[in-house]
């Protein structure tokens, strides 16, 4: 039987990240994510649900995220589900907590609150979402001079 476990998430720094380093030097982040849903109930009022998400992030991932991310950032999210076991030091009793552990990372938005992305170690970098709007202009082609707006088939 196959396995799949993959989550896609979308939503809205709950708190600024802090960025913390291994012995070896790996960043470490751990984040809150809000996401919201919206809903109409059964007489048809609009209705709002919010669920609040732990993510985890390894690598330049968290380092990039706790550089340019504050709270109400808003953040996608690609990773993997992972269960966290312990035993409550005051109780005594097991503890457990479902969590993400964040693969690659896109900061959406605008360069206000921050900008650009930072994808997984296996996954190519994308064009940023930050960069400047305007395109580089190509060097001048006389061909090209010469052509009309209406002469553009799309």
């Amino acid at each position: 039987m196959a396995n799949l476990n993959k989550v896609m998430l979308m939503g809205n720094l709950t708190r600024d990240p802090e960025v913390r380093y291994t012995p070896k030097g790996t960043a470490v982040a751990d984040i809150g994510l809000a996401i919201n849903r919206f809903y109409s109930g059964d007489n048809g009022e609009k209705r709002e649900e919010t669920v609040f998400v732990d993510v985890t992030l390894w690598g330049r991932s968290a380092e990039v995220v706790g550089e340019y991310c504050k709270k109400g950032r808003p953040l996608f999210v690609e990773g993997r589900l992972q269960l966290d076991t312990w035993d409550d030091k005051q109780s005594g009793q097991k503890r457990s907590k479902l969590k993400v552990v964040g693969e690659s990372v896109q900061l959406i938005g605008s360069r206000e609150g921050g900008g650009g992305e930072s994808g997984g170690e296996s996954r190519p970098r994308q064009q940023s979402q930050s960069r400047p709007s305007t395109p580089a202009k190509p060097p001048a082609d006389p061909d090209l001079d010469a052509v009309e707006e209406d002469d553009i088939p799309f």
